[in-house]
């Protein structure tokens, strides 16, 4: 089984939904420990009451965002994770993590990357009046929500014309999406090349058909 170590900053509801697949047996891989730089983050509390191994980082007790990326960094370590999922992690990795774990870390985005990278993706996308929406999965690199695409999942906005409506129809498809991707990264169907610099995909076509006759998004 692979080793998975889960960062999160808030609500955890993306945990949640990892945490039921793994319940479900359908990812191959057990949560060794979550970690949160918010010690008020209720995703801590979804986890204990899993009885996960949680720790708290809070990075304002830190002088600088490298001194705390050089103890997270020795954390997980310590932890020898097979992959490492951001699940509303609201810091940027340095490259001192990122080159350490390349290939091993992956994010979840609530907009169709390149589009509206960092926060209030909803809102600029009302601001801007587009036709679709959706989310993003990639592996991550220092530079903020730029890493290489995994998947993406868009939808038609319609009459889903209010950030919140917007937000409720995003964790829909992030809570069936992001667990069937790391599904299939425990399988070994999705990894990357480190000599190709490029997704390899096995045993699926491409993911953003199988995520469409899989979810009907």
């Amino acid at each position: 089984m692979k080793r998975i170590v889960v960062l999160l900053s808030g609500n955890g509801s993306n945990l949640q939904a990892i945490i039921d697949n793994i319940n479900a047996g359908n990812i191959n891989g057990v949560i060794v420990a979550v970690i949160s730089n918010n010690p008020q983050a209720l995703g801590l509390k979804r986890a204990e009451n899993e009885n996960l191994e949680t720790t708290v980082l809070n990075h304002l007790e830190y002088d600088s965002r490298n001194h705390f990326d050089a103890v997270l960094l020795e954390k997980l370590i310590s932890l020898s994770p097979d992959l490492i999922v951001l699940a509303g992690f609201m810091r940027i990795l340095t490259s001192k993590i990122t080159d350490y774990f390349d290939g091993k870390i992956i994010n979840i985005h609530p907009s169709l990357l390149p589009l509206y990278p960092g926060l209030n993706t909803h809102q600029k996308v009302i601001n801007n009046k587009d036709k679709k929406h959706g989310i993003s999965i990639h592996y991550v690199s220092s530079e903020l929500d730029a890493g290489p695409l995994i998947a993406q999942a868009a939808f038609d906005i319609k009459e889903i014309n209010t950030k919140e409506l917007l937000e409720e129809k995003i964790h829909i498809i992030e809570h069936s999406m992001f667990p069937f991707v790391i599904e299939n990264i425990c399988l070994e169907n999705i990894r990357w090349n480190k000599k190709l610099k490029k997704v390899i995909f096995r045993n699926m076509g491409t993911i953003n058909d199988s995520i469409q006759r899989k979810y009907e998004i």
